[in-house]
């Protein structure tokens, strides 16, 4: 069954965790808009793509430009069945947006699914919403979680309407968890037959 799906996104948000998403929801059917504050449909954010690499932190280099599909200011988020919060740096400005705020809020009190991502929580946190809650989020955003009053988990985690991952190595099973919250039923077929035709 078809779902609408918010994805609130922003300059230099991870390239892996906004483009991956986007694209596999929709592939099994979903409409997702891509929203952000101060921007319209049809303008584009700039991604980056953080990489590791041994050292302390990732490195991060230029990504994609990324077209949004719908403007914020003219979108409600009670006609969205559930919400993406993706990672990377935009997040760190994202959260000073009352209405990125009020839109998480709103996925929360309904009880709507929610994912979100590696930095992607540094606005679940600042829109008062993860008490309570047993989630993930990258490593380094764990303290600033934890003082929002939730119980940290070294890996994808499934509580009740919201569903994190620590970084885009986790995709497929952050996405399978989603996408299941969703109602989703994705079959492979057994690769035994396959083999046989």
């Amino acid at each position: 069954m078809t779902k609408e799906i918010l994805m609130i996104v922003g300059d230099f948000g991870e390239d892996y965790e906004i483009m991956v998403p986007f694209q596999t929801l929709q592939a099994v059917g979903h409409r997702v808009d891509a929203v952000c504050p101060d921007k319209e449909a049809g303008d584009r954010v700039k991604t980056a793509i953080h990489d590791f690499r041994g050292d302390q932190t990732y490195l991060e280099e230029r990504g994609h430009d990324f077209e949004l599909t719908a403007t914020m200011d003219e979108v409600d988020p009670a006609d969205y069945d559930a919400l993406v919060v993706p990672g990377g740096r935009a997040p760190e400005y994202l959260r000073t947006h009352e209405e990125v705020l009020d839109a998480v809020r709103h996925f929360f009190e309904a009880d709507k699914p929610v994912a979100a991502l590696c930095h992607g929580p540094q606005i679940l946190a600042a829109a008062g919403v993860l008490d309570g809650y047993e989630m993930t989020a990258y490593p380094a955003v764990r303290p600033e979680v934890e003082a929002a009053g939730c119980s940290w988990v070294d890996g994808v985690v499934r509580d009740g309407n919201l569903v994190t991952g620590q970084a885009w190595p986790d995709h497929p099973e952050w996405l399978a968890e989603f996408m299941d919250l969703l109602g989703d039923e994705i079959s492979h077929g057994d690769p035994a037959v396959a083999a046989d035709d």
